[in-house]
């Protein structure tokens, strides 16, 4: 039985997400193991109200903010997909990990 290990990476910072992603792929290529990605979907652009207290029409311009999403597979190479899946990142990237069998 094979595992599919996908990483979902998300940022406010595409330069860190995009070294991240850099890094994980040089690392998976130099021990052989298959990797697919980065696919990348469009950002997602986001806006939160913000307000200056509970009184109404006391409210400021929304904070507008852009997140970056890149989902990468590591398939087999379990013990590799675990160590990339559970080392420390930028405090700026979250990271999602989805472990899958297939036959």
């Amino acid at each position: 039985m094979t595992f599919v290990t996908t990483l979902e990476l998300e940022s406010g910072d595409r330069r860190a997400l995009e070294s991240v992603v850099a890094d994980i792929k040089d690392t998976v290529e130099r021990k052989g193991a298959e990797f697919k990605g980065p696919h990348t979907p469009p950002p997602e652009d986001l806006s939160v109200p913000l307000f200056g207290s509970l009184e109404r029409g006391d409210q400021f311009e929304s904070w507008s903010y852009t997140v970056y999403t890149r989902t990468v597979e590591i398939v087999g190479h379990d013990e590799l997909a675990s160590a990339i899946a559970t080392r420390e990142f930028p405090d700026q990237i979250h990271v999602e990990a989805d472990v899958r069998s297939i036959q």
